[in-house]
This record gives structure tokens, C-alpha cells and sequence, in this order.
């Protein structure tokens, strides 16, 4: 009898895989093989049942797990594909920031006289000169001019020059990306930023009048606010303001109409907008502290570089680049992550800083670092963005990076404490996990992302990443959670478990 062999005088290809499973079998039974790669497990089934609940399809989800100690990846899933990570890219920007910059960084604010300063006249322009700080806050303004005031000058008999020249950035429309140009998520990126560019409203209701007060801080002249508002009975939560915003071509006026029913039990309330350009803001709010300190502008605004010949005269520093890494990751404030990405264009390729040299400041710091990450895309380096791209995989290595890294005790305390602060303050306090993660969040319409580490029943320390892009995304916070809780519970046994049926180890088609 003629024995049948393939033509190639090798065993069928199912023999390879038949016999090492038998050898893997029996090594493992002995003793002497390794454990199973857990990199192949299928998602957990309480992962796998959220994403059922929220009719997520697997191969819209990447999920990459490691110990911040371990040899390998305790979970890896889709972990290569390039993902939309949401705000979840500030932790690149900010672990790049803290190590090229260090986390005492801080930028300075300039103020220079461009003429003799004779009784407190000073005869030409006063020139303020930014460098990017993303937290030059109203109450700072206040300060730097009363030390202008305290040396020297009262009356200005030139112009207010504002110096923006550090950064270089194309004419941008803040409502492109989602119609919504008054949020203050959306205010573009500037040298001489001031306050988030936005103004502060404040609702007061006054029960004994039968009114609401609104009034805003600050109040630059070009902002008229329209209160139409009536106070009345009912629960908070059936109160939604509406307010319209009719803004001149060149944001240099505009006007807000507040109108409706403000129930009672919403107490006071504050709700911010950005509605007046960069320069325009500043230089109606710089006229009114001015006025305040007793000073007096006699010329008018004007952008341009510092006169030549100028004298330095009085400089603001910011607060350390550790405090405003905490501000971006906890609160996750995009205008201050794009601040800080041109800032790393400025400090690896000079200035003037564009989009372009500070994604190339990012790739730049990850080549020196031996990280190869060829999909990723950085637009804004804040994740506000259609087009920015990381794998779970990438992201993943980036945070164990982090964790043996010289900063991470600054980084790590960046991000927010699941049920405890930033943006995860009211969220995840029911959690058995409540307290024991330091977790980034990311939120786009079509996505949601969660990365940081979390802390196991035992003490040991995980690095989690999970994105979801997929039109249901909005649901999926109940997949982040089981994910999480599956850590935490000591995910590793999960993976011994017989595989739940229909379910395979690749992703699916």
C-alpha cells in the first residue's frame, strides 16, 4: 500500500501546530515549560459582556495591559492598530515636557519701556513680551503691572505694544473642529495668552428681588451680557442655559443673551466663554487694571516686537512646569497642552515655535529614547483632534517609560485619582478600585480612551490603556471599568479561565 505524502515531503501544516500544543502541554504538565502567553487571551468576559451592553464590535477596541514590573504584556488586544486616543495624548505632550524641560520649568512674561521714564511719565510704549505661559492668569496680570507700578510708571504717552511673535501659527477658526468656537476647550493656542482667553460668568440668584445677578470676571469693554434670565421654583438639574453670542468678524465685540427660567436650587453658577481674540481681550482687560492701579494709557493697542533699544523693566514668572503638567492631566485643559507642545517646538528648534517644529520636538525626544512609535500622528499634542494617532501598544510603553523615569513621581501624581479629583472625581467613587488608580480620560464624539495604572489587590502596579473608536463609544465607560476592576481584582487568573464560546484570540473580522 502506497502511502500519500504532501509534495513537498514535509508533515501537513496542521501537524506543526498539533504536535508543539503536545509539547507545550506536557511541558507545562511537567513543570517545565512556561505559562501560556497571556499576550493571546482573549478580552475578559466581563469586557467582553459591557461591550455586548454597548453594541461595541471587539475590533473597534484596543486594550494593552502590563505590570509596571513584569517581563511582558499581561493583556494585549488589537494593541498595534493606530487609535484615536483622545485627551489621553496629553500624556505624551506632558511626560516629554517634564523630561526635555525638566519639572521647574517655568516661562517668563516680559515688560520693557521703550523710552525714558521722567516723574512717572514714561515718553514712548510700554511692550509686554509672552513666551507661551499657559497660565498667565488675571490675578498674575494684576501683580506684574502694580510691580510696573511700583517702579516707576503712571502715565503711558505711547501705545500698549503685545509682543506674540514667540509662537508662528496659521490663522485658525476654533469653531473647525466641533462648531462650538465660544467653548473655552476650543480657544487656540497663543504667546501671550491671557486667562485661557475666556471670561468667567457668574449667576447669583437674589430670592428677595426675584432676580438673577450675572456678571462676568473679566468684563473687557468689547463684551455686552443681555441678562434675560427669571428665577423661579424647581430642581437644578432641569435648568439648561441658552445664550447666543453675536461676535463681529474680527472678535473684537461681542454680546451674550442670557434668557429662561433659572430654578433656585441651582445656588450660584459660573459658566466660562471665549468670545474676544487674543489681543483684543488683553488689551481691554490691561486698560481696566491700569485705570484700577491709578495709571494712565494714553496711546492705544498695538501688536508687534519689542522696540529696539527697549529697557527691561519688570518680568512674571509662571508657576513650575510640575503645576501646570497637574493642571492639563487633572483637568485636562487643552489650551495649556497646546501651550506647552509649541513650547517644546520653541525649546528643540528656536522660535518662533510652529505646529510643525513641536511635533517634531516629540519625535525627536522618542528617537533619543530608543521609541519607535511610526503611526503616531501629533496635531495639538491636547488629543482635540481628528487626526492624532497612537497604538494602545505605544501608549503603553510610553507610561512604563514614565514609571522608571527620573520624573515620575511628578508625572504620576499629573494624572487624575479614580474617585478622588480632576476629572474623575464624581466618577468611579463605587468602584472596589476607587482611590487606587491614576487614570487619564479621553472623551471625543466616536471615542474613549482611559491609560495610567492602577494599583491590584496586592500592591502591584499596572500599566492599563484602552481606546474605543467606534460611533457607540459614548458607551463605553462600563467597558473601562470592568477592564480596570479586572486589574485590580488580579487579572492574571482570569486568563487560566476556558475561553467563553464564539469568542477568539484575534481580533475579529
Amino acid at each position: 500500500m502506497t502511502r500519500l505524502r504532501p509534495p513537498t515531503g514535509h508533515p501537513p501544516p496542521n501537524a506543526f501546530r498539533w504536535i508543539g500544543a503536545l509539547l507545550a502541554w506536557v511541558l507545562v504538565a511537567l513543570g517545565l515549560g512556561a505559562r501560556p502567553a497571556l499576550a493571546t487571551s482573549p478580552l475578559p468576559p466581563p469586557v467582553q459582556q459591557a461591550l455586548a451592553a454597548a453594541g461595541i464590535p471587539w475590533e473597534s477596541v484596543a486594550v494593552f495591559v502590563q505590570p509596571v514590573t513584569g517581563a511582558g504584556p499581561l493583556l494585549i488586544w488589537n494593541a498595534d492598530a493606530p487609535m484615536n486616543p483622545a485627551s489621553t495624548m496629553k500624556l505624551v505632550t506632558t511626560l516629554v515636557a517634564l523630561e526635555l524641560l525638566g519639572p521647574a520649568y517655568t516661562w517668563k512674561t516680559e515688560v520693557y519701556v521703550g523710552g525714558p521714564v521722567t516723574q512717572g511719565v514714561l515718553d514712548g510704549p510700554l511692550a509686554i513680551k509672552g513666551y507661551g505661559d499657559p497660565k498667565l492668569t488675571l490675578e498674575r496680570l494684576w501683580l506684574l503691572l502694580r510691580e510696573v507700578r511700583a517702579r516707576g510708571v503712571r502715565v503711558i504717552r505711547g501705545d500698549l505694544m503685545l509682543d506674540r511673535t514667540h509662537f508662528a501659527l496659521p490663522a485658525g477658526d476654533p469653531g473647525a473642529f466641533d462648531g462650538e468656537p465660544y467653548r473655552p476647550y476650543n480657544v487656540e493656542p497663543d504667546a501671550l495668552l491671557l486667562n485661557f482667553n475666556a471670561v468667567r460668568v457668574s449667576f447669583v440668584p437674589e430670592p428677595a428681588q426675584g432676580r438673577v445677578r450675572v456678571y462676568a470676571e473679566p468684563h473687557p469693554e468689547g463684551l455686552e451680557i443681555d441678562n434675560r434670565l427669571k428665577l423661579g421654583p424647581g430642581p437644578c438639574r432641569h435648568w439648561e442655559p441658552r445664550f447666543h453670542a453675536a461676535i463681529a468678524s474680527d472678535w473684537t465685540r461681542a454680546r451674550i443673551v442670557f434668557e429662561g427660567r433659572y430654578p433656585e436650587d441651582c445656588g450660584e453658577r459660573a459658566e466660562s466663554f471665549s468670545v474676544l481674540a487674543h489681543p483684543k481681550l488683553f488689551g481691554d482687560v490691561f486698560r481696566q487694571l491700569w485705570a484700577e492701579l491709578g495709571g494712565q494709557l494714553a496711546g492705544g493697542v498695538r501688536e508687534g516686537p519689542v522696540p529696539e533699544g527697549a529697557q527691561l523693566l519688570a518680568v512674571s514668572d509662571s508657576p513650575p512646569l510640575a503645576e501646570i503638567v497637574r493642571d492639563i492631566n487633572k483637568f485636562s485643559n487643552n489650551v495649556m497642552a497646546r501651550q506647552l507642545l509649541l513650547t517644546l517646538g520653541a525649546h528643540g528648534f528656536g522660535a518662533p515655535a510652529t505646529p510643525e517644529t513641536a511635533a517634531r520636538a516629540i519625535k525627536a525626544w522618542l528617537f533619543q529614547n530608543r521609541l519607535e512609535f511610526p503611526e503616531l500622528v501629533v496635531e495639538n499634542g491636547a488629543g482635540l483632534s481628528r487626526v492624532e494617532r497612537i497604538s494602545a501598544r505605544h501608549l503603553g510603553e510610553l507610561l512604563l517609560r514614565a514609571w522608571n523615569s527620573p520624573v515620575m513621581p511628578e508625572f504620576v501624581a499629573s494624572l487624575p485619582l479614580a474617585g478622588v479629583d480632576g476629572t474623575l472625581k464624581k466618577h468611579m467613587r463605587s468602584n472596589a478600585f476607587s482611590g487606587q488608580a491614576h487614570l487619564k480620560t479621553g472623551y471625543l464624539e466616536g471615542v474613549r480612551a482611559i491609560a495610567g495604572y492602577v494599583r491590584d489587590r496586592d500592591g502591584r502596579r499596572h500599566v492599563v490603556v484602552c481606546f474605543v473608536n467606534h460611533p457607540n463609544a459614548g458607551r463605553a465607560r462600563p467597558v473601562m471599568e470592568a477592564l480596570i476592576e479586572w486589574v485590580y481584582e488580579g487579572g492574571e487568573h482570569c486568563c487560566a479561565q476556558p475561553r467563553a464560546a464564539g469568542t477568539s484570540a484575534r481580533v475579529l473580522e
